[in-house]
């Protein structure tokens, strides 16, 4: 008898792969490998995929609910842009959107009603995976029907639905997720159960399952980082080119256009401090422009601080709170799974204290009783 047939039954018994089957192992510390590895078999940023679910989702549900008194005059049938001319509009770039399928109010009141169901379900992450795809579905439909209505924030929310649906978007912070931890699932009788546990092709199907979910996740949580780094990017680089941006001037147009004055007397105040103007106008830029690459140093922690600062300013300012939520909510994307958990202990913590100490009930303060022993010691009837 071999060495490695020795060692096999101990490393079989200790739950070790022996030396007959360190080769793979070998292999998979190569730098391919460890990509493969952490490609299929790790998610990545499984908190800020969930944060970007109830961001998004809140947003756009706010934004629906915002608009409630005046869903017809934007998507509805008594809209200036009508259903007939967004169906042209349909057969030049291959957009669909089923508000159009009928200039019925009642047909349009209950989409809109759906709509809303569709967003708050997503934001609670319940049957998340069926409803993201029903959540991107009402969001290009609604900005299909009138791309001209909205302030531009609504374009990002499509792009970020879209990727979202292949995120694994509901394992944390989410209905789901609660389901799954209390084991539901694993109650409920299941005939397959037997044949699962004894099939091989099944074993096998299920790794290839999850290896194909884990780096559809990772991929798509990529595409969502480059995306705000091109937008980040080239936002910048066409402000460099701007002449009212070099001279630091650009802030003081915007705040003199009555379409962004919101609060008139704010925007004059504001606009009265010229040095505050031109360093706002170069920070911006130069926040823009360096935000791709500052993300791999602790930098980004500073950039995306004073990012949010500049889109709270953007909202209060320019009258533009949907643009401005959805830039703070794909910023969250950058940051690191330890943030939000180390955020998720401060809040329970906090609310531990804050919830006031719970009375000791009746049954708690009674003693325990002993069970009466039969005299012959015996089992009690």
């Amino acid at each position: 008898m071999t060495t490695d047939q020795l060692a096999t039954p101990a490393a079989a018994k200790s739950g070790r792969p022996g030396p007959a089957a360190a080769g793979p192992v070998r292999g998979a510390h190569s730098l391919p490998g460890r990509a493969f590895t952490l490609l299929t078999r790790r998610p990545i940023s499984l908190y800020a995929a969930s944060m970007l679910r109830i961001g998004y989702g809140l947003i756009y549900l706010g934004f629906l609910l915002r608009e409630f008194p005046h869903r017809n005059e934007i998507w509805g049938p008594g809209s200036p842009w009508t259903p007939a001319l967004a169906r042209e509009l349909f057969q030049q770039t291959g957009w669909f959107s089923f508000l159009t399928l009928s200039g019925n109010m009642v047909y349009f009141s209950a989409c809109y009603v759906a709509a809303l169901v569709v967003c708050a379900l997503f934001t609670l992450g319940w049957r998340t995976r069926a409803v993201s795809i029903l959540f991107a579905v009402v969001v290009a439909a609604f900005h299909a029907r009138s791309i001209f209505m909205t302030d531009g924030g609504d374009n990002l929310i499509l792009l970020m639905a879209l990727y979202l649906t292949c995120t694994a978007c509901g394992r944390r912070w989410s209905l789901d997720a609660r389901r799954a931890s209390r084991g539901e699932r694993a109650a409920r009788p299941d005939r397959w159960a037997l044949w699962r546990a004894t099939s091989d092709l099944w074993s096998q199907f299920a790794v290839a399952r999850g290896a194909l979910v884990t780096a559809l996740h990772n991929c798509a949580m990529f595409v969502i980082a480059a995306q705000v780094c091109l937008l980040y990017g080239s936002a910048g680089l066409y402000k460099v080119q701007g002449s009212s941006w070099q001279n630091g001037t650009a802030l003081h147009y915007v705040l003199n256009l009555d379409l962004f004055r919101p609060w008139p007397a704010l925007s004059t105040t504001v606009d009265g401090h010229p040095l505050f103007i031109a360093v706002a106008s170069y920070l911006t830029v130069l926040l823009q422009v360096a935000f791709p690459f500052a993300l791999f140093s602790r930098l980004k922690y500073v950039i995306l601080v004073m990012l949010l600062g500049m889109h709270l300013g953007i909202a209060l300012l320019m009258g533009l709170p949907i643009f401005s939520g959805a830039m703070i909510v794909a910023d969250a994307a950058f940051l690191p799974d330890r943030f939000y958990r180390a955020v998720a202990d401060l809040g329970g913590r906090a609310v531990r204290r804050v919830r006031p100490d719970r009375s000791p009930t009746a049954a708690e303060e009674r003693p325990a009783l002993v069970p009466p022993q039969p005299a012959d010691g015996g089992p009690v009837a």
